[in-house]
């Protein structure tokens, strides 16, 4: 799921992030704000009409604002903190 399509106020941990559709400054902002796979994530408020503009998300314990397209680019899950093996998978 991306990060504009979690729910309010669910925590759930970064996936994985595409690099590559964000310019380098972008990505590096990103990066300096602790967006990284495993971290922790929540979007707290969306802006704008609709709620279709910038994401308020807390990241660990500090609160950023996020453009919209940024946050498509965020893969996250509300599962456990480490995806199981694929072996563990498996013999679910």
């Amino acid at each position: 799921m991306r990060l504009d399509s979690l729910p309010p106020r669910r925590t759930a941990y970064i996936d994985r992030v595409d690099w590559d559709i964000l310019s380098s400054s972008e990505a590096q902002r990103l990066r300096e704000f602790g967006v990284d796979e495993g971290s922790t994530i929540e979007t707290l408020h969306r802006g704008g009409l609709l709620g279709r503009g910038a994401l308020a998300c807390r990241i660990g314990r500090m609160t950023v604002a996020m453009r919209r397209e940024h946050a498509t680019a965020i893969h996250v899950r509300t599962g456990p903190d480490k995806a199981p093996s694929q072996e563990a998978a498996a013999l679910l």
